[in-house]
């Protein structure tokens, strides 16, 4: 698997509104940073955070565009991308778009997130 393979892996699997297909592909040190600023350090707390999103938004469509490659190395990668989804939340259709930066690193014969961090536009 290349880093491309990851960014692919990852965007479906954040689409699908499953942790299961999204857990993979986590470090257990991960930290992700939302656009709210609120920060989830470790693999429990970003799974509770993304899995109480994937509750509140139904039917959500998430997509990565315009991807960057800052840095890829045999044990790392580094990138840059655009983000946009949209899905239902108390039944009012919501949406958002932002920039993100992420730190993936290879491990155990997987690449895997171990740093995301999502702005706003």
């Amino acid at each position: 698997m290349i880093p491309e393979d990851f960014t692919v892996l990852y965007e479906k699997a954040l689409a699908s509104q499953d942790w299961e297909l999204v857990n993979p592909l986590m470090t257990e040190e991960v930290s992700v940073t939302f656009s709210t600023g609120a920060v989830h350090q470790g693999k429990e707390k970003v799974q509770a955070a993304f899995e109480h999103n994937f509750k509140m938004i139904k039917s959500e469509k998430y997509a990565m565009s315009n991807i960057r490659w800052t840095k890829k190395t045999d044990t790392y990668a580094v990138f840059l991308f655009e983000y946009e989804w949209s899905g239902y939340i108390n039944g009012n259709l919501l949406g958002g778009k932002g920039i993100g930066t992420s730190v993936i690193i290879y491990e155990d014969g997987h690449w895997k997130l171990l740093s995301e961090h999502l702005g706003k536009v």
